[in-house]
């Protein structure tokens, strides 16, 4: 019995400490003295080995002044939130960064809008990317900010997908071949998930030279890269894929002269078969917009040769050649559903390779009136100098009001000209519920901040208008928030 019991003596448990003035009630004692000891415990726990971390580099940027930085605290508060990428960007600009103290809650920003991150990379200095690698929910700056890591050649062998993808960005904007070689070097290892994603990056420096690699691609077993592949070869007129679009296109469309000898039409006949050939270079068998399948086809197709081709066989420039009727085939009767295929056909092209004449010559033209995502591609292709006026006479033509919308997000601001004029009108229109909230926000981030005066009298004839008055609010902010960082 004695040696069952061996060693199962213990001390007495000593009385545990009590909180000074705690409380009389026994289960309420307990978690107050529980908590005691815990915090004893730990107090009493020797510290584990750590390397130190390394100090932020030195900044070369100068920070904002003082007055600017509260503004910014401001607008990260959520006052008049949409303006922060320009802000940032105007920081940016003036060659100042953004305040250590404010640097966390930045990031944080970033952490859940994707959108900002390349604006916060301008803006956040050295500090930024050093705070970003200490915390992985901001590690996206690392990339967007192009830290050592992502300069590294050996990143593409270790590095997680953001960074090769960061790497490889960067490589084709400085040297496309090494990009391209690199991307060859484990391409035939890569899943097709991230072969795609790593073929986008040649968007960048797309050059012939990218040819042969983008033609192997097209028979690559994803369905995706293949896609890919065939909307890069699209934008490279000089190619054998331009020369294999161009050949399908002039066997569909055939110009018909007149009595008189001049050009009187183009005779259209779409595509009557699908083939292999047509599939791997990215043309579907099923039309993806609700038209025939023939149809679909002739748009594709035109869509992926140069614009070019139509003023060497018209011998025309894009305006007269896009003013001739459109018939099918032998019917001298104008057909206005082909001519849509047609003139949608050639905007995709025109908007693809960037061909500006051909763009102008669309967009004053009513077909892609009534494709609101082709327009807006349109005035993506033309000169800055340009684009507004032409996207005023836009939204000047436009009836419906999403579509209007749609077409002023794609411009940049600041408005100041002809697209301040027709927005500003949209919104003086006395008409009830001529005040749509979306189009006073979307004005309030792209008009330029010198119409204010403008929109203060608008808002005073209209005290009820909530939209406008915030519009006015914004627009103001915006003006004194630009001249603190001129």
């Amino acid at each position: 019995m004695s040696a069952a019991l061996l060693g199962t003596r213990r001390r007495p448990v000593p009385p545990l400490d009590e909180v000074p003035g705690g409380p009389a009630d026994p289960a309420a004692r307990l978690l107050d003295q529980a908590a005691l000891l815990t915090v004893r415990r730990r107090a009493g726990r020797r510290p584990v080995s750590a390397e130190p971390t390394a100090p932020a580099p030195a900044e070369t940027a100068p920070v904002v002044p003082d007055a600017t930085a509260d503004r910014l605290r401001r607008i990260l508060s959520g006052e008049h939130a949409r303006v922060l990428p320009e802000w940032l960007e105007a920081a940016a600009r003036s060659g100042r960064r953004v305040p250590p103290r404010l640097l966390p809650d930045l990031l944080h920003k970033g952490r859940a809008d994707r959108a900002l991150r390349p604006s916060i990379a301008r803006a956040a200095g050295r500090r930024g990317v050093w705070l970003a690698m200490q915390n992985l929910d901001w590690a996206y700056l690392v990339v967007a900010g192009g830290g050592e890591e992502v300069e590294d050649p050996g990143v593409w062998s270790t590095g997680t997908r953001a960074q090769r993808m960061a790497h490889l960005l960067r490589s084709r904007a400085t040297d496309p071949a090494a990009a391209r070689t690199t991307l060859s070097s484990t391409w035939g290892r890569e899943p097709a998930p991230e072969r795609a994603r790593f073929l986008t990056a040649f968007e960048r420096g797309l050059s012939l030279a990218d040819e042969e690699f983008l033609e192997a691609a097209l028979d690559d077993r994803g369905l995706e890269v293949r896609r890919i592949a065939a909307d890069l070869l699209a934008r490279l007129p000089g190619s054998a894929y331009a020369r294999r679009m161009t050949e399908r296109a002039l066997a569909c469309l055939h110009p018909v002269a007149g009595p008189a000898g001049g050009l009187e039409r183009i005779a259209v006949e779409p595509p009557e078969h699908h083939d292999e050939g047509m599939q791997r270079d990215g043309i579907p068998y099923h039309a993806i917009e609700r038209v025939g399948n023939r149809a679909g086809w002739l748009r594709e197709i035109l869509a992926r040769t140069p614009p070019s081709t139509w003023t060497a066989l018209f011998g025309l420039p894009p305006e007269r050649v896009a003013a001739l009727p459109v018939t099918t085939g032998a019917r001298p009767t104008p057909d206005e559903h082909v001519r849509r295929d047609v003139h949608l056909g050639w905007a995709r092209a025109a908007a693809r390779q960037r061909d500006a004449a051909w763009a102008r010559t669309l967009l004053a033209g009513d077909v892609v009136l009534g494709d609101v995502p082709v327009l807006a591609d349109l005035l993506d292709v033309l000169p800055v100098a340009d684009r507004e006026d032409h996207a005023a006479d836009a939204v000047r033509r436009i009836e419906d009001h999403a579509a209007r919308l749609t077409v002023l997000e794609r411009v940049p601001g600041p408005w100041a000209g002809a697209l301040a004029d027709v927005t500003i009108a949209a919104l003086a229109d006395p008409a009830p519920g001529r005040f749509p909230a979306d189009l006073c926000r979307l004005a309030g981030e792209r008009l330029a901040p010198a119409v204010a005066p403008r929109l203060d009298e608008l808002a005073r004839r209209h005290p009820g208008h909530r939209p406008l008055g915030e519009l006015a609010d914004v627009l103001r902010f915006r003006h004194d928030m630009l001249e603190e960082l001129r």
